[in-house]
């Protein structure tokens, strides 16, 4: 695994003191999970390089993502759902699969054609998933039209991706790169890698794209987080625009999701919201950074978790869910236009946020 510079990691500072109060915060987790069981389970629609797609989506109950293990992101909770014990077996991973797939029998009309899943961890990384599972689940897919697995660029290999794309598979990697801005990534998330990793692990996914060839395709979804802790409404917009447009001029990632960051449970976020110290994104801003990236060379989306909620993306209550909706109806068809329809007085106190909101008075309000 990537290490951060020297002068990013100091002994008692910068990610060693972040790392400290993770772990710390982590430790009162007191729930434990069924291995046999996945984390989460849902059917919806995704917009793909080949268009929009029936998608199942599957959160795998595993050991838990290793970086966070060592304290880890600021805003991720998910660690807390993992299994405890740091690992699970072949066959509770596939008793898994089974219930999604039964999930999907009783819900859905026919089989989906995508199938995304996701560890909360790195799917890729073999002390989460091993290597006789990722091959068992990409048999069990292979009759489908398109994977979405989710990874830290360190993990991410031609020959791994090659145990999808033989199958005929399109396959994409999910790199949680959360921001192109290096330092925000180091100093607001707490994640170790550069931008430069996510570049070298879109070549790897070109080089499985190449080895393919004309059988399937393999490329990069870049995942950004709007707002993470530290930076104010203002600085959190003008670092996703940017963002979406630097991972859109790299060659092999075709989709950027941004993902508001919500407050979970066991995290600095968490701790910081309940000390008065952070807001989560509101959804005009979401919908900015929709309309102001709308023509860059990549599909762009955002599926704010928990909206309308305190915890969640918000407005003032009132517009969240036509707010909510305009943003769904972008990420299907990609026309900013959809956002000219919604409005709502509270838009000039977003406004006002922008304006005025500073590090020191953050958040200016709730």
């Amino acid at each position: 695994m990537s290490k951060p510079t020297p002068d990013v990691y100091e002994q008692g500072k910068g990610m060693d003191a972040h790392n400290k109060v993770m772990r710390e915060i982590r430790s009162r987790k007191e729930a434990s999970y069924d291995p046999h069981e996945p984390t989460r389970v849902w059917l919806d629609e995704d917009n793909t390089p080949d268009g929009v797609k029936t998608s199942l989506t599957i959160i795998l109950n595993t050991g838990g993502c290793r970086w966070a293990r060592a304290g880890g992101c600021t805003m991720c909770g998910y660690v807390a759902e993992s299994v405890d014990g740091g690992s699970v077996s072949h066959e509770a991973l596939m008793n898994q699969i089974d219930v999604c797939l039964e999930h999907e029998a009783e819900n859905g009309d026919e089989p989906a054609d995508l199938i995304k899943i996701y560890t909360s961890g790195s799917f890729l990384d073999e002390r989460e998933v091993g290597a006789e599972s990722r091959r068992a689940i990409a048999d069990t897919f292979a009759d489908r039209d398109r994977m979405v697995v989710e990874s830290l660029p360190d993990f991410v290999d031609r020959e791994k991706i090659a145990d999808f794309t033989q199958h005929g598979l399109d396959t994409d990697v999910a790199i949680g790169l959360e921001t192109a801005t290096d330092r925000v990534r180091h100093d607001c998330v707490n994640k170790y890698f550069d931008f430069a990793d996510f570049e070298d692990a879109c070549a790897e996914a070109a080089a499985a794209d190449d080895a393919a060839g004309d059988d399937a395709d393999t490329g990069i979804k870049a995942y950004l987080l709007m707002k993470p802790p530290f930076l104010t409404e203002s600085e959190a917009v003008d670092d996703m625009i940017s963002s979406i447009e630097r991972c859109a001029d790299v060659e092999g990632c075709h989709t950027v999701s941004m993902n508001p960051c919500n407050v979970q449970r066991y995290t600095m976020v968490d701790e910081l919201y309940f000390n008065d110290g952070y807001r989560p994104p509101w959804l005009w801003s979401v919908a900015h950074v929709l309309e102001e990236t709308a023509d860059v060379d990549a599909i762009v989306v955002s599926d704010p978790v928990g909206h309308g909620s305190d915890r969640g993306p918000h407005n003032c209550g009132e517009c969240d869910d036509l707010v909510q909706k305009a943003i769904k109806d972008f990420d299907l068809r990609q026309d900013p236009s959809v956002f000219e329809q919604v409005s709502c007085e509270c838009e000039l106190t977003w406004e006002t946020v922008l304006e005025r909101e500073r590090s020191f008075n953050q958040p200016l309000t709730r």
